[in-house]
């Protein structure tokens, strides 16, 4: 973003002190105060253990800032461009919302339980073809990065894409106010924060609430195979803009597309959709669970008129954040699926499918940690996943965590017991590996992202096997 201080203060609601430059230019936001932007506007925020106020006369005289917000309630703000707003991080946001109207660049907003950074990127690779994207970077998917995503946005973007994450109730609603996009995806509802939301229903709430800040007209594209989300939807409360246009994907037939023809192999899957006819289109992911998510990219594709030529281009382009089904070859010659980013139910049914489905030589053996914020029921959910994981052709398999140990109780079910191996200690189930695996195996790595299992991933892949 590149505006003068005037522009800045009038579209965030702030003041400009008596000693500002109102046309100065400004080049691009920032809130980090160990990062800071040159001829960048600084915008300090307030938590329970910091205060970037605190660092303004720093980030002013040292790092070449040239101009900060201030919160009206510190008191006088420090000499130099100040704007003074009531709240920093609401300016930040209304800063945002109105770069947003100014540019006039069409909105994808994309959220879901389990796939939205995938999707995200898919998305990204097929309109990357034919406009000029920017992207959802990292982790930038809530209150505070999603407007420093917005604001670090170039002037001639034809479309954002927007990943939002939440945790409650209310948060997805802020993030789609601040975006007003012309499109939304839910990729799908699962049961990550039934801890904190208590039903799949409610996170089926919390996930619609993108629907509200959609323009009018606007279109949600959303998983069909999930009843919640019509159910949902359907609801009074349920609040939706005029002339709510949708369309649904996913593996059932009463969706308006789905696969009509999957074929896989190492390189990734190879399928046709009821949208497509005989359009074949190869994905370079592993795993059913991907191929919707891909489905839900090319509804976003054909609204914005891309071509079938050019959706075969981006899919050829793609690239992923990492650590999401990235097949590591070591070079020992072991194959390891790394899915160490996240975990949920719904997340690691579909990683173990995925390493059922794959041809090997050798055995499929799965390392699975503790999935994270499952509320009262989370041993339940623990104990399910190790029956799955029996059932679903896992020759090994290997937990982690103090919640792994209703994973593998959960296989001890179907599984012998010298085959389910669970350990609370990471280096001792390392140096196990390393004495079990053998070069033409394949395995699966998965937890979520507080158990760090791409510890044991760089382990299997920088040291050498021992057996």
């Amino acid at each position: 973003m590149k505006r003068t201080i005037g522009q800045i203060a009038f579209m965030s609601g702030g003041t400009l002190h008596k000693e500002a430059d109102a046309e100065q230019m400004i080049e691009g936001v920032f809130t980090d105060s160990r990062k800071p932007q040159s001829q960048g506007l600084f915008v300090p925020l307030s938590g329970e253990r910091f205060d970037g106020h605190n660092y303004v006369q720093q980030i002013m005289s040292e790092a070449g800032a040239a101009a900060f917000l201030w919160q009206k309630d510190h008191g006088a703000p420090p000499a130099g461009n100040a704007i003074e707003v009531e709240n920093t991080l609401e300016a930040l946001q209304q800063l945002a919302t109105a770069y947003l109207r100014e540019t006039g660049v069409s909105v994808v907003g994309i959220t879901g339980s389990n796939g939205k950074t995938t999707t995200k990127d898919i998305v990204t690779a097929l309109l990357g073809t034919t406009f000029k994207v920017h992207k959802t970077e990292g982790n930038y998917n809530n209150h505070i990065g999603l407007p420093l995503t917005v604001l670090s946005m170039p002037q001639d973007t034809d479309i954002l894409i927007l990943e939002m994450g939440m945790s409650g109730r209310g948060e997805i609603g802020l993030l789609t106010d601040i975006a007003k996009p012309d499109v939304a995806v839910i990729t799908n509802i699962g049961e990550s924060h039934l801890l904190q939301l208590g039903s799949r229903a409610e996170i089926a709430r919390a996930k619609l609430e993108i629907a509200s800040g959609l323009k009018p007209g606007g279109l949600l594209i959303y998983n069909g195979d999930e009843p919640l989300l019509p159910q949902v939807l359907a609801e009074p409360a349920t609040v939706k803009p005029e002339g709510l246009k949708w369309f649904t994907f996913g593996i059932s037939k009463n969706n308006d597309d789905y696969p009509t023809a999957i074929t896989s192999d190492e390189q990734g899957s190879l399928f046709t959709t009821a949208q497509s006819g005989k359009e074949a289109f190869r994905l370079p992911l592993l795993g059913q669970h991907n191929i919707v998510n891909g489905l839900a990219a090319l509804a976003v594709a054909r609204h914005f008129n891309v071509d079938a030529d050019h959706i075969r281009k981006g899919l050829s382009s793609l690239k992923l954040t990492g650590m999401r089904i990235e097949v590591v070859r070591c070079s020992d010659g072991l194959t390891v699926l790394n899915d160490a980013y996240n975990a949920s139910p719904a997340s690691m049914k579909a990683a173990l499918q995925t390493l059922s489905g794959y041809k090997t030589d050798g055995r499929k053996i799965a390392v699975l940690g503790d999935m994270l914020e499952l509320g009262p029921e989370e041993k339940q959910f623990h104990e399910e996943i190790g029956l799955f994981a029996a059932k679903h052709d896992v020759e090994e398999l290997f937990t982690y965590g103090e919640l792994g140990m209703s994973i593998a109780q959960g296989a001890l079910g179907l599984m012998p017991t010298e085959q389910v191996h669970a350990y609370t200690d990471k280096e001792k189930l390392i140096q196990h590996l390393r004495t079990y695996l053998h070069a033409n195996d394949i395995v699966l790595v998965k937890a979520s992202r507080g158990m760090r299992l791409e510890e044991i991933v760089d382990a299997l892949k920088n040291g050498p096997l021992k057996n």
